[in-house]
């Protein structure tokens, strides 16, 4: 049984590129010094937003080893070690622990769009590897959207410590909030426009986009939620509305990397099959950033 107990604000960290290409090792660490300082909740690397399918095996494990060793303990890491199959889910966590990862972020298979009993076999055979479970529902990556009923079966298993819910459907959120098998299962936000809603209706907080461009902002909402303050949060959560939908006004995690170009924080290349932002992205992002106090 773990006692880790996910809240807050845990950010889906971006892979910066240099010209050619290449991680810039440089930029990844001073993004990550940056989410450390505005006093993010955990660190989630490699996850969608980090370009994990355009990763190899060896530039995954330096970008966790990077985080564990920037977090030295104070804050959980989470690497993404989901894949569509079960062997290799179970050696990426595998691998995740040996680097001394908190904790695992496991999206449901995509592409197979594994029957119910399939999939609760999946997580069991992941969770024997003895690392801390996220289960990550994210249908529109997936193909297929989990249950309510379904995640609580999963959660069953004490390994099991959270879900990152992005369905999109606060129905579901609060089904899963209001049938979690104990206090401690953590219920995360993934879509980052409902994250405000979702914690105030007893979430506990969010794997965040956003905070890649405004970290202190978001910790700042989603503090305020937790703590039953419904003003504040809702008035960051307006400041950051225009800024949010602009990020995913494009596949994630193309326009947040434009925005933290334009903030001068990273250079904002893709790798393929991922192209820029179109310009109107751009300009968009740049009258987001600026109505959000961030220019």
């Amino acid at each position: 049984m773990s006692d880790l107990h996910l809240r807050g604000v845990l950010t889906a960290l971006i892979t910066p590129f240099d010209p050619s290409g290449e991680i810039d090792l440089a930029a990844f660490r001073e993004l990550v010094d940056r989410q450390l300082a505005a006093g993010v909740h955990g660190l989630v690397p490699c996850g969608t937003t980090g370009e994990t399918p355009a990763l190899s095996d060896e530039e995954w494990a330096k970008l966790v080893g990077i985080c564990v060793e920037a977090a030295a303990g104070r804050v959980p890491v989470v690497p993404g070690t989901g894949a569509n199959n079960t062997p290799r889910t179970v050696a990426l966590t595998r691998r995740a622990r040996e680097l001394g990862a908190d904790a695992a972020l496991v999206v449901t298979p995509y592409y197979n769009k594994p029957n119910p009993r399939g999939l609760v076999a999946h997580y069991r055979a992941v969770a024997e590897v003895g690392l801390p479970v996220v289960l990550y529902n994210v249908p529109s990556r997936t193909g297929s959207n989990v249950p309510a009923e379904l995640v609580l079966e999963i959660a069953e298993n004490q390994a099991v410590v959270a879900v990152k819910e992005a369905s999109g459907q606060l129905s579901q959120a609060m089904s899963l909030v209001a049938g979690r098998p104990r206090e401690t299962f953590s219920v995360l936000s993934g879509e980052d426009e409902l994250t405000c809603a979702m914690t105030l209706m007893g979430g506990d907080g969010v794997i965040s986009v956003v905070s890649n461009v405004d970290p202190a902002g978001v910790v700042e909402m989603v503090e305020a939620a937790l703590e039953g303050d419904a003003r504040r949060a809702r008035s960051e959560h307006y400041r950051l509305l225009a800024l949010t939908r602009a990020l995913f006004a494009e596949t994630n995690p193309v326009p947040a990397k434009a925005a933290l170009a334009a903030l001068g924080l990273c250079r904002g290349g893709v790798r393929p099959p991922l192209a820029p932002a179109s310009e109107s992205t751009v300009e968009a992002l740049r009258r987001a950033l600026a109505a959000a106090g961030l220019s």
